[in-house]
């Protein structure tokens, strides 16, 4: 593994993400002297918190998988994501309504779930549910160390044995039809199969490999931390600075010092100089080159996830339907995939996540509220030069009578206050095409072909976060601060923590 030459004493990290946190923290293990920037008001990045009147909500991640990930950052400082977070494991993880009006109840629990199958499906498709557990387990296994969880240098890296073993899994065949040879179920093939949305892609399109976020979530647990998913944020800030980190929020990088490809200070939006010995930038990719005032060559264009329209809001009643997570499908589901993806079109009929976090702690709303936050996929900008700013309204409308269709009858009439965020506002933040989810994992984009976390021309300098290695979602953006701070110190850790840390059930 490349390390960065010369001094690394002290490092600044740009981005107080989790990725920039979790960058932080390793490094502070190692010993470094770390200045964590931050240009929002609060930690967090796309996994932040922010107040909706007198409700609390979480501003982008709202499933949480592979806590132990993080309990090897907090563990890097001698800490624990126990002592400072009250985990707890949802279960259901999610429950799924169908447009027949059939639902299932997700369960991480082998036999659980085995018999949920077995009640919607019967007992071959339970059979087969079984299978299916075994081979993503197989799945996450090969790829979690080598695939996952390092660092490449070039694609070279790649041949061995695992490699192999991935390919007699069939990773590289598509996940779609790989999924339909455990299951012939569709309700439960989407179940299994639309975690690929995450990774910015079609089931018919994704590589098999990409069943590992399945994995994460039907098998290995979704969690929700008290407080929100920003919570770990501040947690982790909170670590870092207990370690002896200065984490400054309100001061964004302006712009870096250079001396020929070494970066020696940053220049902060306050007009301060930092020195600096290396430099970890979590933004996303574009603002992160524009930093550094080069332009990378890549043989192809990039090829930038679906975007998302989220509401916020805060209503004063629920709904039977509800659970923690909520994904309503809509009966078309190809079809969606085509709008989204190619047509640059709206869905005709929306699937959406509805997520209820006071379902599990009511204290993020006052007394006998609820939080809901609704994502609808979309276009991206680049994909769809949609006018936000004229549809938005229109969109934000039309999403009201879906859900009062799909059984949150009233849900307009509950609403007490809202915030509705387009792909525009994304922009408006610096994500490139105007989406949080980053880099498609296309073929050209994955593993070691995607940009990686050291810069040509920038001899101090890594990337962390969703644009490089190992790719989008909060498993592996915590694991990217984890591969840039090896970057720095020339460490290498390649195996995870085994003990998953004390979470209650719900």
């Amino acid at each position: 593994m490349r390390s960065l030459p010369g001094r690394t004493d002290h490092v600044v990290v740009v981005g107080a993400g989790l990725a920039g946190l979790s960058a932080a923290l390793h490094l502070l293990g190692a010993g470094r002297e770390v200045t964590v920037l931050e240009a929002a008001p609060h930690v967090g990045g796309r996994a932040g918190r922010d107040r909706l009147g007198e409700f609390r909500i979480d501003t982008g991640a709202s499933v949480l998988t592979m806590p132990e990930l993080l309990d090897e950052a907090f563990a890097a400082v001698g800490s624990s994501l126990a002592d400072r977070v009250d985990l707890i494991r949802l279960d259901p993880a999610y429950r799924a309504h169908f447009a027949d009006g059939s639902t299932i109840a997700v369960h991480t629990d082998a036999d659980a779930m085995a018999e949920e199958v077995r009640r919607v499906a019967g007992p071959r498709e339970a059979a087969g549910y079984l299978r299916l557990r075994q081979w993503l387990t197989r799945l996450y296994r090969v790829q979690r160390d080598t695939f996952i969880g390092a660092n490449f240098d070039s694609p070279l890296d790649l041949l061995g044995g695992e490699l192999a073993h991935l390919a007699a899994l069939g990773g590289f065949g598509r996940l779609g039809p790989r999924i339909g040879r455990f299951l012939s179920d569709e309700r439960l093939r989407r179940l299994f199969s639309f975690q690929s949305l995450y990774a910015g892609l079609a089931p018919t399109q994704a590589l098999a490999a990409y069943a590992v976020i399945a994995y994460m979530d039907t098998v290995a647990g979704v969690y929700f931390p008290r407080g929100g998913v920003g919570a770990v944020a501040q947690a982790m800030a909170d670590a870092a600075t207990d370690a002896g980190a200065s984490v400054r929020t309100g001061t964004g990088a302006a712009w870096l010092e250079r001396t020929g490809d070494q970066v020696t200070a940053v220049r902060t939006t306050h007009g301060e100089r930092i020195p600096c010995d290396a430099i970890v930038l979590t933004p996303d990719l574009p603002v992160s080159y524009r930093l550094l005032g080069i332009s990378p060559r890549r043989p192809l264009r990039p090829r930038w996830s679906p975007s998302a329209v989220v509401l916020h809001a805060g209503v004063d009643r629920t709904w039977p339907e509800l659970g923690h997570h909520t994904v309503f499908f809509g009966a078309e589901w190809d079809r969606t995939f085509a709008e989204i993806l190619r047509a640059g079109r709206l869905m005709s009929d929306p699937s959406l996540l509805v997520t209820r976090p006071t379902a599990t702690d009511p204290g993020l709303a006052p007394h006998g509220r609820e939080v809901l936050s609704v994502l609808a996929p979309c276009p991206n900008l680049a994909t769809a030069a949609i006018d936000w700013h004229r549809v938005g309204p229109a969109y934000r409308a039309e999403l009201g009578r879906v859900l009062a269709d799909r059984g949150l009858t009233g849900f307009d009439d509950a609403i007490t206050v809202e915030r509705l965020v387009t792909p525009a506002d994304w922009a408006a933040q610096g994500l490139a095409a105007g989406t949080p989810f980053s880099l498609a994992h296309t073929f050209p984009q994955t593993g070691p072909f995607r940009p990686r976390n050291l810069v040509r021309g920038a001899a101090n300098v890594v990337l962390a976060g969703c644009g490089t290695t190992p790719g989008v979602g909060i498993p592996p953006v915590v694991i990217s601060g984890r591969l840039a701070a090896e970057r720095v110190t020339g460490t290498t850790r390649r195996q995870s923590v085994r003990n998953s840390p004390r979470v209650a059930a719900n």
